[in-house]
């Protein structure tokens, strides 16, 4: 998938970023082999590779129709450093809604107390977008998703304004790492 600059979604690509998200059943494997055209792919273009392996612990919704995490609770006693995906499918009649409030809300959370790291991925470009984040806590990001104003505001004009045709968010837990972004872990800068 592609990837947003400055740790977001934006409306022009960071070219030199992308996500893969791979779904593994064995992930006590370790991390995947990402084998063929990507193993080539990162060779050629010298890229640099940050892998995180992650348990889904909670959540709700779907990825086009589908529950790709698996059935999950709502809510789990999981309160340590945590990963969470959040997914939305933008009906295209409220895409200017959507965008207008981006990059207001993405500044704060950079801000927050407990945040670590973040994304903003998608596979359609301005669509179907994704953050993908990282915070210390459960509290911390439960703090920034809810008791944030501004952001509470958005989590409620979608609902009233209907924006999403489809959305999904999942929390995980970080059982390992490997690799850096821009040369560092971002879970061992904290």
């Amino acid at each position: 998938m592609g990837c947003g600059r400055n740790g977001s979604f934006d409306k022009v690509p960071d070219w030199q970023q992308w996500a893969v998200l791979v779904v593994n059943a064995n992930a006590a494997d370790g991390p995947p082999d990402y084998g063929g055209f990507l193993k080539n792919w990162y060779r050629f273009f010298k890229c640099e590779l940050f892998t995180l392996m992650l348990e889904p612990t909670e959540g709700h919704g779907k990825w086009d129709g589908k529950q790709v995490f698996g059935d999950l609770p709502r809510n789990s006693e999981y309160a340590g450093k945590l990963a969470v995906l959040t997914r939305a499918t933008i009906r295209l009649k409220k895409l200017s809604f959507f965008w207008d409030h981006v990059a207001p809300v993405s500044a704060q959370m950079k801000q927050a107390d407990g945040f670590i790291f973040s994304a903003g991925i998608g596979e359609i470009p301005w669509v179907k977008q994704a953050t993908f984040s990282i915070w210390e806590n459960k509290q911390a990001m439960v703090n920034f998703a809810y008791k944030n104003i501004d952001h509470a505001n958005v989590i409620k004009k979608t609902r009233q304004q209907d924006w999403y045709s489809e959305d999904m968010f999942t929390r995980f837990k970080i059982i390992g790492t490997t690799g850096t972004i821009k040369g560092i872990n971002p879970l061992l800068t904290n």
